[in-house]
Parts: C-alpha cells; structure tokens; sequence
C-alpha cells in the first residue's frame, strides 16, 4: 500500500454510499451497493457492461430514485443538482454534454457565471488543459479528444472537492489518456475525492487507488488494483467464465 493511499485511509470520507439500491419496476439495477471515497483519493467503478455503474454515478447525483443513504463530508447529500454543486460535487457525462455552438471559453464559464473571479478560473483552466489556442473556437469544430478536455476544463473550473468522471478514458488514444492520468492525479493531490467509472482495464489499475467491481448491479469485489486483478470473480464477471476454465489468452486480455 503507498503513502498515499495510507493518507487517505486516515481522512473522514468525503463520499459515503451505504446499501444504495435503485430499481426501475420489476429490475433492480443496483443491488446494495456500499463504497466510499476519502479526500485525495482516486476510486474507480468498473463492470461489465449494464453492472449498474452509471445508475449510481446518477443516484449519487439525485437523477434517481433511491434506497439507501448517500452522504457527502458526513451530511446526507442534497436530492438537488444545484445543492450539490453547491457542496462541491462535479460531474462530467459519457456524452460530454457540451454546447456545440458555445466557445470553449464559453462552454467551460458556465458553472461560474456570475462568480467574482469566474474569468481567472476560465483562463487557468484553458492554461491547465492546453485549450488557450482554442479558446474562442465553437466546440463543434473540436476533434473529440479536445471536446473530452473542455468537459474536463468544465468541470473543475469551480473546484470541486467531489469530482465524478465517467468513462474519462472514452475513445482517446494512447497520449491522451497518459496526459489525462497526470491531470486526474494532480486534481487528487489538491485533496479532491475522484470517483471514475471506465472500461479501459490498463487506465484504471495505473491510476486508481481503489477499485469497486460490479456485476449485476452488486458489488462482486473492493481493494487494491493488485488485489481485484487477481479476484476470480473479477475475471468470471468480465470474461464470462470461471477462471480455473479460461485460458492464459483469456487472462490476460
């Protein structure tokens, strides 16, 4: 265990999800799901597709109905998107969520509009991201690694103490994601708590400090990377069959 996640153990959590269970009708999407992360931290949420991973990124953001408590730096998390802005939680989306027709200065200004020092946080956050080249250009003329920075630019320009990233690593190339790493570590050593869901298995073990697995909507395994590379279960839920039957291609991959 590194010195940084032993910092982070001794931290209060700055998110806490206990017994979350969400259903939609009949269809428990998400099954008593209890994790937390602590200032400082990386968690990365991972399953296969359909675990239920993105239902609890939205009911920790109160887009859904839910059982169980959800509680950020100690007090029950507010069931408003604009509260919990306000208690520091950020969130980018799988689908970007940005305004074409918007400037990148202006697409990133939007969740500080209206703030004293709302320019000052743009500009630092184009500088942070290498975006001041692209700065005034409508974010529809942007190739998608660099729409994928402005979500980023977006979402921390009111510094959050909660950030929520999903599928971050999402169709960018093999530079991107290195350059994307440094960026999420460096937001974690500010001490802001950083929970990710992604599929790209090599980006998660580099970067998180501890892994959630999903399957089915239930937590199957939590550690250490080292830890959840090794768990049976974690390899059944991915591959579809029992470890001891795979073979050493399928174990690897």
């Amino acid at each position: 265990m590194n010195t940084h996640t032993l910092q982070s153990k001794q931290e209060p959590a700055r998110l806490e999800v206990s017994h979350l269970t969400v259903t939609f009708g009949g269809l428990t999407a998400v099954d008593d799901v209890s994790f937390d992360v602590r200032p400082g931290e990386i968690v990365a949420l991972i399953g296969p597709n359909g675990a239920g991973k993105t239902t609890v990124f939205n009911a920790i953001c109160a887009l859904v109905s839910t059982r169980g408590e959800v509680t950020i730096d100690g007090r029950p998390a507010p069931r408003r998107t604009a509260r919990l802005t306000a208690r520091g939680l950020a969130r980018t989306l799988q689908g970007l969520g940005l305004f074409g027709s918007l400037t990148v200065r202006e697409n990133i200004r939007i969740p500080v509009v209206g703030e004293r020092d709302a320019e000052t946080a743009v500009t630092a956050q184009l500088e942070a991201h290498n975006l001041t080249a692209l700065a005034d250009r409508p974010v529809a003329a942007l190739a998608y690694p660099d729409r994928k920075r402005v979500a980023l630019a977006r979402a921390l320009v009111a510094s959050p103490s909660l950030l929520l990233l999903d599928e971050p690593a999402g169709g960018l190339g093999v530079e991107d994601i290195d350059a994307l790493a440094q960026v999420i570590r460096g937001v974690a050593d500010t001490g802001c708590a950083v929970l990710l869901v992604e599929h790209h298995v090599d980006f998660v073990m580099g970067i998180a400090d501890r892994i959630v697995v999903l399957d089915f909507g239930r937590v199957i395994a939590q550690g250490a990377p080292d830890q959840v590379r090794n768990d049976p279960r974690v390899e059944e839920a991915y591959l579809g069959v029992k470890a001891e039957d795979a073979s050493p291609e399928e174990l690897s991959a």
